[in-house]
């Protein structure tokens, strides 16, 4: 067998072309006016000042712009929300990402949450999470967001299908589950401390690895023919499934890297035209 490679780096190239022709006509249509994320940085994580770079550099390759928002290591939960609050009344900011993680200090859930649903383009809030939980319209939390794109875009059949999810981080593994559930799916949640793990992989056609360890997930729980998606990525180039063993026996497979983590950035920019071309163009 053949395994299909579920290639995320492609996908993103390809659909930033196309995001890319909608922000100029978007622009066309509206005088100029171009979708604006918003990133905010507290603190001076080199890892994290990465990621937001990554992201500001995502939207200048298809013509939007960003509005980099930089906070002292210092900032309390207070100054915080009045900045987001401050994003969300400005009617040229159609995105707000606020970068993972913040200072301890912070009460970082109170600060997702105060991110306006119409502008949660990274699908953080609680409200955001319940609405997309009960099929109602929101943004999806970017990282799962990104995995269905890449399943739909390379026709990976989901309805029917059993699909085991190994970790439950609020951001990750537990909107990943609701959206392979509203995708059909029958789902098992699983993590570090289930029972018989390896046996539930093993039932499964869908696996996705979103745990945080790497190769956390052996080869040998995974069945022939099973579609692996793995979402993790650590020092070396490795996941959180135990990937090389797998590549001649199952369906597909996610690269580490080049497979999830290039959709997860996409994710956040489409969104955001999204979110422009409703406030913008509507």
């Amino acid at each position: 067998m053949s395994a299909l490679v579920l290639d995320g780096k492609a996908l993103a190239q390809k659909t930033e072309q196309e995001l890319s022709a909608r922000v100029a006509a978007l622009k066309e249509k509206s005088g100029g006016q171009t979708p604006i994320l918003a990133t905010i940085l507290v603190g001076d994580d080199p890892a994290s000042a990465t990621y937001v770079k990554m992201k500001g550099n995502a939207c200048r390759r298809i013509g939007m712009d960003s509005l980099q928002v930089e906070m002292p290591a210092s900032t309390t939960t207070e100054q915080l929300l009045a900045k987001i609050e401050e994003l969300n009344g400005n009617p040229n900011v159609h995105g707000i990402l606020l970068q993972h993680p913040v200072p301890s200090q912070i009460d970082e859930r109170a600060c997702f949450d105060a991110i306006a649903l119409d502008k949660d383009v990274d699908g953080v809030t609680c409200l955001g999470f319940g609405r997309m939980a009960m099929g109602e319209e929101a943004y999806g939390c970017a990282t799962p967001k990104g995995i269905m794109r890449l399943l739909e875009a390379y026709g990976i059949e989901i309805a029917g299908k059993h699909a085991v999810v190994v970790g439950r981080s609020p951001i990750l593994g537990k909107p990943m589950a609701a959206m392979l559930l509203n995708a059909n799916a029958t789902v098992t949640i699983c993590h570090s401390r289930t029972r018989d793990l390896a046996e539930h992989i093993h039932r499964a056609d869908i696996v996705v690895g979103a745990v945080g360890k790497p190769e956390f997930i052996k080869s040998d729980w995974i069945k022939d023919g099973a579609v692996v998606v793995d979402a993790g990525y650590h020092p070396g180039g490795v996941g959180d499934i135990e990937l090389a063993p797998l590549v001649e026996r199952v369906a597909a497979y996610t690269p580490v890297p080049g497979g999830v983590g290039p959709m997860t950035i996409n994710t956040l920019i489409y969104q955001s035209v999204e979110s422009g071309e409703r406030k913008i163009g509507g």
